[in-house]
């Protein structure tokens, strides 16, 4: 036996409510030249009906997909989960929907997911970078014809907006609290060193360590605790172990609390440690962890703003327009104070 439809098609719509297609048409797509009556009609037809647009339909006719992409490296990191919710909310303010893909900051998958996307017709993108150097990713961004934000790292040599956080700042005022605090061995732990935002929190640990006529510390072999362990107790072994420890990133900033308390290492007593970017157990943890807090929530809720400007300019003009904000837009980082650098007493 054939299955029937029983979804309400536009026609049965314009009938129950004694007008045209048409004007159910321009009821759909916002009302423009329907008289408020007439629209109030319309609508509770089709809340009644339980009508609901053929999306793919429109998408054929040029209509919006009302689908936004958001290519980030991982959905387990706080940090850009918290972007895509604050990107999600105003998504869904604008009628939209956030749809997210995964790269692990691998510029294969990176390129994989986003011509996914452009095949599926979003309307636009928000994007962090895997490489911000990428001249594939920079060719093909040029090439598309919607708007594009990046978060977190900027796209090199192009016009693309993008919404980051003063990491160069916020590592120079993490590196002056800790000399502040008297510290003169101060290792600059991370790894991923090619990415944009650890090469500028490491320019800002190093502008800050040689205008204090300190020397610069550097280990770049943080992929995993495994790792993180091994450097630290390579670093505790030597001849000039560190006093104070700034890590560049909230996991890196995890892996060495654990592997510091493995080894029965009182913090800040024996050593010091201040991690860039916080998390959630950051404060609770004894002793509690002291760090360069950034503007996370806002870094989305403002891409995702400028997306949908660029959205609604194109809108008006009927084609894709230049973007206004086409410019870097960097927010202010915070330095949290608690135990482990030293500032507040411990609590037996």
């Amino acid at each position: 036996m054939a299955k029937t439809n029983t979804h309400p098609t536009l026609s049965q719509v314009a009938r129950k409510a004694g007008v045209g297609t048409t004007t159910v048409s321009r009821v759909i797509n916002g009302g423009d030249r329907v008289s408020p009556k007439t629209l109030a009609h319309v609508r509770r037809v089709i809340e009644t009906l339980g009508y609901m647009p053929n999306q793919a339909a429109r998408t054929l006719k040029g209509h919006r997909t009302k689908t936004i992409g958001l290519v980030i490296p991982s959905i387990a990191d706080p940090f850009f989960s918290s972007c895509a919710e604050a990107a999600q909310a105003v998504a869904r303010a604008n009628d939209s929907l956030l749809i997210v893909t995964v790269t692990a900051n691998d510029p294969r998958n990176e390129l994989d997911n986003l011509n996914v996307l452009i095949r599926h017709r979003v309307d636009g993108l928000i994007i962090v970078p895997a490489d911000s150097h990428s001249h594939a990713l920079r060719d093909l961004l040029n090439r598309v014809a919607m708007p594009v934000v990046a978060i977190d790292r900027p796209v090199g040599n192009s016009s693309i907006a993008s919404v980051v956080a003063d990491n160069l700042k916020g590592a120079m005022t993490a590196t002056q609290h800790l000399i502040d605090h008297g510290y003169k061995r101060i290792v600059c732990l991370t790894g991923e060193s090619t990415l944009y935002t650890i090469r500028e929190r490491m320019t800002g640990y190093r502008k800050a360590i040689e205008a204090a006529h300190l020397p610069p510390i550097f280990d770049t072999s943080v992929t995993d605790y495994r790792s993180a362990e091994y450097a630290i107790k390579g670093l505790l072994d030597g001849p000039n172990p560190p006093d104070a420890i700034f890590a560049l990133k909230n996991s890196t900033t995890i892996y060495a609390f654990e592997a510091l308390q493995k080894f029965n290492i009182a913090m800040p007593q024996a050593i010091a440690l201040l991690g860039f970017d916080d998390f959630e157990l950051a404060s609770t943890v004894r002793p509690s962890i002291s760090v360069i807090q950034q503007p996370v929530e806002e870094i989305g809720r403002r891409a995702a703003e400028i997306l949908f400007e660029q959205l609604f300019d194109e809108h008006r003009t009927g084609s894709p327009v230049p973007s206004k904000q086409a410019r870097q837009i960097k927010l202010k980082t915070r330095l949290i104070q608690r135990s482990s650098c030293g500032c507040i007493p411990l609590i037996n």
